[in-house]
Parts: C-alpha cells; structure tokens; sequence
C-alpha cells in the first residue's frame, strides 16, 4: 500500500536536497571571468533552479493539505512560518542574479566575447551569499517544527 505521507515527505527533501545542489552550482560558476561556455552553463542551471524551487513548492503543498499531519499542524507552527519566511527570503534574494544572468545572456549573444563586469558578478555573488545564509535557516525551522516547537 502507498503511504502518501512518506512519498510526500521523500519527494520533498529529495527536492530540496536538488535546490540546495544546483544553489551549490551556481555558488562555484558565478565568478569574477565568467564568459562564453561557463556563463551559458551557468544561466541553465539558474534555470534548474527556478524549477527545481517550483518543484519544491508544489510538493510541500501537496504536504501540507494530503500529507499525514493535516494542514492544521502547519498553520498553527511559528517554525512553519518562519521556514516559509527563510524560503520567501531565498526567492526574493534570487531574483537579482536570474536577472542579471538574463542580462549577461542577452550582450553574449550580441558579442560572443563578452565578459561581465567584475563589479556586477560581485554584485551577484552577494545575493547569492545571501541565498546561501538564509537557506541554513530553513532545516533549522523544519527540524524544531518537527519537534513542535
């Protein structure tokens, strides 16, 4: 018999635990000489990253309303918030460097010898620091609200 909790709970840190690869990715590729090939390679896997974020979502969803602990346990937990606040955070923090990418995307098209701006890939790497911290938040949150805490 399918235990649909377990599934849920399976499909979800198998989803996180991919969103936490590819954030690890895009962590080594965004570097000062990024061009040609790396910065193709790097504006794919920004884009496994929103995928694999709505991936993420769709299943804690689906969690949250099919899953064994009933959609009460959640809205009543402070720790699910707050998780929900840190993957918010995350989200809002990566919208500077997709757009970025889709910029340095763009002018490589144009010039196949383009190389962004030191000073924007600094830029860029400071959201994505950003990213990094926030996202420790998350298990922390999710491992006291399993407690119920």
């Amino acid at each position: 018999m399918l235990d649909l909790d377990l599934t849920f709970a399976i499909l979800h840190h198998l989803a996180v635990f991919t969103l936490v690869g590819i954030i690890a990715a895009e962590f080594v590729l965004l570097r000062p000489g990024l061009s040609g090939p790396r910065l193709s390679q790097l504006a794919s896997v920004d884009k496994l990253y929103g995928v694999a974020a709505m991936v993420v979502i769709v299943i804690g969803v689906l969690r949250v309303f099919f899953g064994g602990k009933g959609w009460e346990f959640y809205v009543a937990s402070d720790m699910f918030w707050g998780k929900m606040l840190a993957f918010l955070i995350v989200g809002l923090l990566s919208i500077q460097p997709t757009l970025a990418l889709g910029k340095w995307g763009r002018a490589l098209k144009a010039n196949p010898a383009f190389t962004p701006p030191a000073g924007d890939i600094a830029t860029s790497r400071r959201f994505l620091n950003g990213q990094v911290i926030v996202l420790i938040l998350i298990p922390i949150f999710a491992a006291a609200m399993a407690r119920g805490y």
